[in-house]
C-alpha cells in the first residue's frame, strides 16, 4: 500500500483508526470457542463489523504463533480476508542479522502478504534494511513504546559530547538515525499514546513520517492529546485500539458491540480531522 492510498482512505473515512486483532482464544465468546476455526471466525466477524470505519488492521502475531500450525493458518486466513483497501500490519517486532531479516521480510511481505511489519531497531541498519527494500511495503520501527519498561533503555538520557551532561534521550537518537535509512513513504514509527507529552518533540525530529500509536483504550492514552500533538498535514497517525474494541462484549453480540466502540473512536477522529 502506498502513502497516497493510505491518506486517501483516511480522508474518505474520516478515520485513522487501526483495529488490533490481538485475538486471545481464551477471551473470545464461549459460543465460538468450540468452532474448528474459532480465531478466524471471530476475526471475520470483527472485520465485517468495522471495515468501513477503520483504515488498518494490526495482527499481533504472538497470539497466533502461540497456537502453532492452527494459529499460523488462522493468521493467513485473516490477512487474506482483510480488504485490500486496509493497511495490514504484522505486529511481529522482528529484527536480526541481515540474512535472517531477509527471511522475516519474505515471510510477512510475500508468504503472508502483509503491507507492514513492526521491527526492533537495536541491532542496527543491516537488521532493518531487508524490510525497507520492498516496494510499497512499510517498516514500522519501535520508537517510544507505551510499556513501563520503556524507561529501561528507550528513555535513557545520553551524555552530551559537548557538555558531558545529559543530552538527548536514546529513543530520540534512534528516531534521528533510523529516519535516514528510509523515507516518509516506507518508514513509520511506533509511539505509545501514553507518551503523548513527547509527541511535539518527536514531530520536530520526524515531521513527515506516519506514527503507529498504541495505548489508547485499556492503557489509558488520550486520543485528543495524540491528535493534538502528533497530527501532521497528511494526518500522519494510525491510532490502534485492540482489546477495547474486539473484546467489548463476551456475548453473541460481540461484533455489534465492537462496532459501537470503533464508531465512537471514528466519530472523535472525524472532529480532529476538520
Amino acid at each position: 500500500m502506498t502513502r497516497k492510498q493510505l491518506v486517501e482512505q483516511i480522508q474518505q473515512k474520516k478515520s485513522y483508526l487501526c483495529v488490533g486483532l490481538d485475538t486471545d482464544i481464551t477471551k473470545i465468546p464461549k459460543h465460538l470457542q468450540s468452532h474448528p476455526d474459532a480465531i478466524f471466525e471471530f476475526n471475520k466477524a470483527i472485520i465485517d463489523a468495522t471495515k468501513d470505519i477503520c483504515v488498518s488492521y494490526k495482527i499481533n502475531t504472538a497470539f497466533y504463533e502461540a497456537l502453532g500450525l492452527k494459529g499460523w493458518q488462522a493468521m493467513e486466513q485473516t490477512v487474506n480476508y482483510i480488504p485490500t483497501e486496509h493497511l495490514k500490519i504484522a505486529d511481529a517486532k522482528r529484527g536480526d542479522i541481515g540474512n535472517t531479516s531477509s527471511q522475516y521480510a519474505k515471510a510477512f511481505f510475500e508468504t503472508l502478504n502483509f503491507d507492514a511489519i513492526t521491527v526492533a531497531p537495536y541491532m542496527g541498519e543491516d537488521s532493518i534494511r531487508p524490510f525497507l527494500e520492498y516496494e510499497n511495503k512499510w517498516t514500522i520501527v519501535l520508537g517510544l513504546t507505551s510499556n513501563a519498561g520503556s524507561k529501561d533503555f528507550e528513555q535513557l538520557r545520553l551524555v552530551s559530547e559537548d557538555t558531558n551532561h545529559g543530552g538527548e534521550f536514546l529513543y530520540e537518537k534512534v528516531l534521528k538515525k533510523v529516519s535516514n535509512w528510509g523515507n516518509k513513504d516506507n518508514l513509520m514509527f511506533v509511539v505509545g499514546a501514553t507518551k503523548a507529552s513527547g509527541l511535539e518533540k518527536i514531530r520536530e525530529i520526524i515531521p513527515d513520517n506516519f506514527l503507529l500509536v498504541p495505548g489508547v483504550g485499556f492503557q489509558g492514552g488520550s486520543l485528543k492529546d495524540v491528535s493534538k500533538y502528533g497530527m501532521n498535514k497528511d494526518c500522519g497517525l494510525l491510532v490502534n485500539a485492540s482489546r477495547a474494541i474486539i473484546f467489548a462484549s463476551e456475548k453473541e453480540d460481540f461484533a455489534a458491540e465492537a462496532r459501537v466502540i470503533a464508531q465512537q473512536y471514528q466519530n472523535e477522529m472525524a472532529g480532529y480531522l476538520l
